[in-house]
């Protein structure tokens, strides 16, 4: 999927989701990763553990999603997304 501005754009395969997008607001790259996964705090805390630059720590977000942020040494931020059951 790619939304109508070309912004956007979504790939998916085997309940993986990787999201795609210019990112205007980082000053040294554009580019972002968004990744849809399950077992968010197991991710976050095997991460930390191996000593990743977070910029975010696990965060609830108000469209109904978990999610926690790390950056790869040229700053492209790689964002981990949960979503949360509709009743929670």
């Amino acid at each position: 999927m790619e939304m109508p501005a070309g912004d956007y754009a979504i790939v998916e395969r085997d309940e993986i989701a990787i999201h795609l997008f210019q990112d205007e607001a980082r000053r040294h790259s554009p580019v972002g990763m968004h990744i849809f996964t399950h077992e968010l705090d197991e991710l976050y805390a095997e991460i930390k553990q191996r000593g990743a630059r977070l910029s975010q720590e696990i965060m609830r977000q108000p469209w109904g999603n978990r999610d926690f942020r790390v950056n790869d040494l040229s700053e492209n931020e790689i964002k981990f997304t949960e979503p949360l059951p509709d009743d929670a």
